[in-house]
């Protein structure tokens, strides 16, 4: 199934509901140290409510243990200055949909990482500057499962 990819995440209450999100679509979720927060932070449990059980979650220590665990895949960029809507990616189940951090995203550096295949954005409206890092995570997800039937779901 895919695989989100979240590059030192800030905000605890984001990846809850990202963990929540992947335990109801079968995708895993990736976290790149450093971490904002302590995955056992009462709001972080709060918002993935019981699904921390039912959800796939690895921390890597930096981006290149998430590399080493990751690759081969194609991997998707998510940015706001993207020129490519992420609506126009024919997905594929090993692919990596990579966010960046609350609220900066991710950095030039970041963007020009050899790993990356292509630089996608999610449509918003002019003068908007970007929507939460786990609803951004949940737009993606759902759109690559879609193209694929919502594969094992009833």
């Amino acid at each position: 199934m895919f695989r989100l990819l979240f590059l030192t995440p800030r905000i605890a209450p984001n990846t809850g509901n990202a963990i929540r999100m992947v335990a109801a679509t079968g995708c895993e979720l990736h976290l790149v140290e450093p971490l904002g927060f302590d995955l056992s932070e009462p709001k972080l449990r709060r918002a993935g409510l019981d699904y921390h059980d039912l959800a796939s979650v690895t921390v890597h220590r930096d981006l290149s243990a998430a590399w080493e665990a990751l690759m081969p895949a194609r991997v998707y960029a998510f940015t706001a200055q993207a020129a490519t809507s992420f609506a126009d990616v024919a997905y594929e189940p090993t692919d990596v949909l990579m966010f960046g951090p609350e609220p900066s995203g991710l950095d030039s550096a970041t963007l020009a990482d050899a790993h990356i295949t292509a630089q996608v954005r999610i449509p918003m409206l002019t003068g908007r500057r970007s929507l939460n890092l786990s609803n951004a995570a949940a737009v993606a997800a759902y759109e690559a499962w879609r193209q694929h039937g919502f594969a094992g779901a009833d």
